[in-house]
Formats: structure tokens, sequence, C-alpha cells
């Protein structure tokens, strides 16, 4: 199967697009199948793609406005041009918005299926940056995947709201994750004495610093005594959240086997941000045996079996985010109860598997059309 995948972002961009769209090709290409991957140009130039699992096309593009790591595609014909050169059976749009509409309209130019996978809840977004703006995100995004012959929610919470807003023709796809990677043995001691040189408990956040990640919410955990909290990752909040998180450690951007050693090395993890589709970072901390504090809102809510994985709190609240860390540093026995019961809910779920699911998905739209045209 030839499949064209367009997406917002890929690597070496580190966000749930890129690694989900990264994935996906590399899953293809192991199966027998024949992926290219048509993204946004980046700063890094041509050498960033020799790693890459398939060939991928860029597309001229420019940084966003006030977050120069997100970059946005420019008008190009080379959207149309990949997918007719590469006779594809089956266009994948990854979080289509820009560059997506440009792949849904070459994909209907010349008559193939389209899946369009949501991954960015831009109406929440819309609400962090701009005040406002909800509704008109939502008819883009309604616009767009209304013209998919599927789309791929990743989360329960993320199909329902699809499907309140009008969008057809929804179904389930979660992200796989890398169980031999993210796994309790990567534990560090070393590591563990140089970030808690005093024997603390290490409470961590890994993901983008930006406004709606609300990462600002570990203030009042910051504050617990016994307990350094760590923060891996970058963004635009990043010099603000230094004097909002008195005595945080900030590690920056971590990634691989680094990344894997650190989840590992942490006593809790804590997810702050209220508007994730899935939340992939969740995922990984659940693989590496570590005990979860997230928002009861959106992806979470598939992943964190709440008293037995980890715990929900409120979104939006620091005080229930203190008090369940601090409910976790005071009993190890539950946390380890917590870590092991979250690695194994994850465990089987690979990349494998559910690129698996993903293959199935292109093969029923394609007996669809074929339905359709006999």
């Amino acid at each position: 199967m030839r499949v064209v995948i367009v997406t917002e972002s890929f690597p070496p961009d580190i966000n749930g697009v890129a690694h989900c769209a990264q994935q996906t090709a590399r899953h293809l290409a192991a199966r027998g199948h024949e992926p290219l991957v048509v993204a946004p140009a980046t700063a890094a130039g041509p050498e960033a793609d020799a790693a890459a699992p398939c060939p991928v096309v860029r597309v001229p593009s420019l940084p966003l406005p006030g977050y120069p790591q997100v970059r946005v595609a420019l008008p190009s014909r080379r959207v149309a041009q990949a997918v007719a050169a590469h006779r594809a059976h089956v266009v994948h749009l990854a979080s289509p918005f820009v560059l997506g509409v440009r792949g849904m309209a070459a994909a209907a130019r010349h008559g193939v299926p389209a899946v369009a996978v949501y991954q960015t809840d831009l109406a929440g977004y819309a609400r962090t940056y701009m005040g406002a703006g909800e509704a008109a995100a939502w008819r883009r995004i309604r616009s767009v995947h209304a013209a998919a012959d599927r789309t791929l929610a990743p989360s329960s919470a993320a199909r329902l709201d699809l499907e309140a807003h009008g969008v057809p023709r929804v179904r389930l796809w979660p992200r796989g994750v890398d169980g031999a990677r993210f796994r309790p043995g990567r534990r560090d001691a070393s590591l563990r004495a140089e970030l808690a040189p005093g024997g603390e408990l290490l409470v961590g956040y890994v993901g983008r610093l930006a406004p709606e990640k609300h990462v600002e919410l570990l203030a009042r955990t910051c504050g617990l005594p016994g307990v350094r909290v760590v923060v891996v990752g970058d963004g635009p909040s990043r010099a603000s959240l230094g004097g909002a998180l008195p005595g945080a450690v900030f590690l920056g951007r971590r990634t691989g086997d680094e990344l894997a050693r650190i989840f590992a090395s942490l006593d809790v993890f804590v997810h702050t941000g209220p508007f994730e589709t899935f939340c992939q970072t969740v995922q990984e901390a659940m693989a590496s045996g570590v005990p979860v504090v997230a928002p009861a809102v959106g992806g979470p809510l598939d992943l964190v079996a709440h008293g037995r994985t980890g715990l929900l709190v409120p979104p939006g609240d620091a005080e229930a985010v203190r008090d369940a860390v601090w409910s976790l540093a005071a009993d190890p026995a539950l946390r380890a109860a917590y870590g092991a019961a979250g690695r194994a809910a994850v465990v089987d779920r690979t990349w494998e598997a559910v690129g698996d699911q993903l293959v199935e998905h292109y093969a029923e739209v394609l007996r669809a059309r074929t339905a359709v045209a006999a």
C-alpha cells in the first residue's frame, strides 16, 4: 500500500504530532508498505531527514510568530505533486489544519481516500492564546475532517468532542508506546542523587513549556517539604516558569534513552495541561512504572485509572495537584502499586499493535471506496 502522510510537524520537531507521524511511517515501512511524508521545512535543513524511515518531501514554511518552535507551511504545489507522483492509495492527514487542508484537496483531486488523524485541541489553544476563537477553530476542524473518509480520534473524550461538533465518521485510534525503551529498569540511582541530593521525592513534568500546558500549577507542589520538582522540555514559557516554580530543576529538552532514564527515575509524574487529546507523556510514565497525577479531562481519562494507576484531579486546580502528590509522597507502597499497575495497563499497547490497527482503517476506507465505485 502506498501512503502519503501529510503532517503539520515531523522530526526533528519534538511533539506528539511529529512523534506519531514518525512512528506511523516507521511501522508502514516495516510492514512492507511504501510511505512518503510531506511536512513543513525546518531550520535544520535536508540533513534532518537522513535518519527518517521513508522519503520526506519538505514544504516551505515560516516560524509561528511568538512560538518559533512551531512552523507553518506556506502555499506550495509540492503536496499535490507528491500525492500524484507517489501514486498514493491513501492520504494520511496528521493533525490537519494548514498543510493538511492542501493534503485533503490533493486527495480529492486525485480520487484518493483520506484518513484524518485528530491530535490537537485547536479550540482549547484558541481560548488560551486569544481568549476567543473557539467557534472559528471548530468550524475549521469540522470542515477539514468532514471531507475525510474517516477521522481517527486518539481517546474517548476526543471522539465525543468531535461528534458533538458535527464531525462524521469518527473512529477510535489510540497511540502506541515503546515499552522496551520506557521501562522501570532504567531507574538510575546516580541520576536521582544528582537531581535530589537530599533524598527528596522526585516529581516530574515532561512536555512543552507553553501557556496551554499550565505548568505553573506545580508551584504549590514545589513548596512541599522533601519534594523536588523536575521539569523536562522547552518552549515560550520557560523564562516565566523559572520564577513561578521556586527550587525546580529545569533539564531542557531530552529525548530517547536519556528521556527514558529520567522518566524511570521519577517517583511521581504530573501532567498539568487540560487540552490533551491523548497525552503520550502520561503513557510513557506509566510504561516506566511511575504513578501519574493528571487532570480529569481529555485523553488522561482513558489512560489513568483513578485509584489504581494514579490519581485524577480537577483541571486547573493547583491545590488538588499538590494534595495528590503529597498523598503519594506519604505512601511508598501505594506508589509502587500504582506504578506496577500502570506498566501492566500499557505495556502491550505497542506501536506495532496500534500500527496494524491503522492499516486496517486504511483497508476499510479503500474497501468502502471500491464498493461505492462498483
